[in-house]
């Protein structure tokens, strides 16, 4: 499952997104038995990591178990329901590795200008950043892909504008299909394209956004997600 991006599992519930510094958090405090030794071993204040533990709790329910010092010390431990929400997002994680691997959009470009390892690819919709080999000269005719689980889906919105966002490759597209699956759905985004650019949501994001054939995006992805080679 290397690879997968962290902002790309998420479970979401009464607002809140469960996503992988949380399951980290979790982790943490189940092999140091306490909180605080967990937060210091993440590089993380004690007091954050207490108040994100109890935004957690008031959507996803008990999470986690303190015990008052005494004869035993005192200490932390995960509850069954933390446990049930750990699995839950390791399948889930699972998921999205399997049909990543198999869900992968190319376009067509050439090279237009280049800063080390990034080069600035002109394809059908616009341009986009991309990690070139360095070999490959300014004019060259390259073959972008990129991983659905790297793509973001919004809508129109609630997009956040281009400097507020690291995912420096953004286009407006349309839904051209949602096929759904159990926990993962794909979304292709038709962005101009021979080929549509396709994007893994959890269901839970497909039923918040309810999307549907012809509704206008967003579809955003970062430079270091973007892969170009010669063709």
């Amino acid at each position: 499952m290397d690879g997968i991006p962290d902002a790309a599992v998420r479970i979401e519930s009464d607002g809140v997104v469960f996503e992988a510094r949380d399951a980290a958090l979790l982790r943490a405090v189940d092999e140091h038995g306490s909180l605080n030794a967990a937060a210091e071993t993440l590089g993380r204040s004690f007091a954050h990591a207490q108040r994100r533990v109890v935004a957690l709790e008031e959507a996803f329910g008990s999470l986690v178990e303190r015990r008052r010092g005494g004869a035993g010390g005192g200490g932390s431990e995960l509850t069954d329901g933390a446990r049930d929400l750990l699995a839950r997002f390791d399948r889930l994680r699972a998921e999205f590795a399997g049909v990543a691997d198999a869900t992968l959009s190319i376009f067509s470009g050439a090279v237009s200008g280049r800063d080390g390892e990034l080069a600035t690819v002109d394809v059908e919709p616009g341009r986009v950043l991309a990690l070139v080999p360095t070999d490959v000269a300014v004019g060259s005719t390259v073959e972008v892909s990129v991983r659905a689980d790297a793509v973001t889906v919004e809508l129109p919105d609630e997009a956040p504008i281009p400097d507020a966002t690291s995912a420096r490759n953004r286009f407006d597209g349309r839904v051209a299909e949602v096929v759904r699956g159990d926990s993962v759905g794909r979304v292709a985004v038709d962005v101009g394209t021979e080929t549509p650019l396709w994007a893994l949501l959890t269901t839970n994001s497909l039923d918040r956004m309810d999307l549907g054939e012809g509704d206008a995006v967003v579809v955003s992805f970062k430079a270091t997600a973007t892969r170009a080679i010669e063709r």
